[in-house]
């Protein structure tokens, strides 16, 4: 039997969104999609062939609709933060990895 404990330090919603990833290391970005959502993090998928690791640094893009954007300004929100979760699961046809996500 395995215990798991629960880590997280805020309440987290659930929001399946759009995302882009910003990885200086790769130097380029890779699409996703969120899954829920805090304060101080973010739980999102990419696909399987993103080249990413615990402790990597990134950049996120949210992007806004359109009306969204006029009543808050700008098109995207950019948090900036770092993985500190990978979950490589998937069959070969729909692989992908879970990443969390703590802002900075």
């Amino acid at each position: 039997m395995e215990t798991s404990v629960e880590q997280r330090r805020e309440s987290r919603t659930n929001l399946s969104w759009p995302v882009s990833v910003w990885l200086p290391e790769a130097g380029r970005f890779f699409n996703g999609r969120s899954a829920n959502i805090s304060k101080v993090g973010v739980f999102i998928t990419v696909p399987m062939t993103t080249p990413i690791r615990r402790g990597s640094v990134v950049e996120l893009n949210f992007p806004r609709t359109d009306a969204l954007a006029e009543r808050k300004g700008q098109f995207a929100r950019i948090k900036k933060g770092h993985v500190v979760r990978v979950d490589r699961k998937g069959t070969l046809e729909d692989a992908m990895i879970g990443l969390g996500i703590a802002f900075e």
